[in-house]
């Protein structure tokens, strides 16, 4: 048993401090879900990503039926889920939400642009927005039918 002991002692202290920063670095690494301010900041630029679009006539015909507090609760479970966050997405796929819409290139674009004034308002750094905007892109293909 002391030969074991001596031998961890001996392998922690072998650890170099750069190595040690990398652990420390790896393990303090913290979710974008965190980054973004948890549950409270994803659902405040929710709610003004969603007046951004009621406002934007290239778009806001595509959500004039539309059950708004649905959406918005959908919404920041979808952002909180893929982020790291705990919510479940509980809603449509994105194909069968948006089937029949016939929803355009420019019609996601303009979307993504309302979604990027409420990033900004916000202040959400560059590295924050670029992850969550790679977590969102894929539904491009499940969303755009024309």
């Amino acid at each position: 048993m002391r030969i074991v002991s001596a031998a961890l002692v001996a392998a922690v202290l072998a650890i170099s401090p750069a190595s040690a920063q990398m652990m420390g670095d790896h393990m303090m690494k913290k979710s974008l879900y965190e980054r973004l301010g948890g549950i409270d900041a994803i659902r405040a630029v929710v709610d003004d990503f969603v007046g951004n679009v009621a406002a934007d006539k290239r778009i806001n015909a595509f959500f004039a039926h539309t059950d708004i507090d649905r959406l918005k609760h959908n919404l920041v479970d979808q952002i909180c889920q893929g982020t790291g966050g705990p919510c479940t997405y509980t809603g449509r796929s994105m194909k069968d939400a948006h089937a029949g819409m016939g929803v355009r290139n420019r019609d996601f674009n303009a979307l993504v642009a309302d979604l990027g004034k409420s990033l900004k308002k916000f202040k959400v750094p560059k590295r924050e927005t670029n992850e969550l905007v790679a977590i969102l892109a894929p539904m491009r293909k499940d969303i755009v039918t024309r």
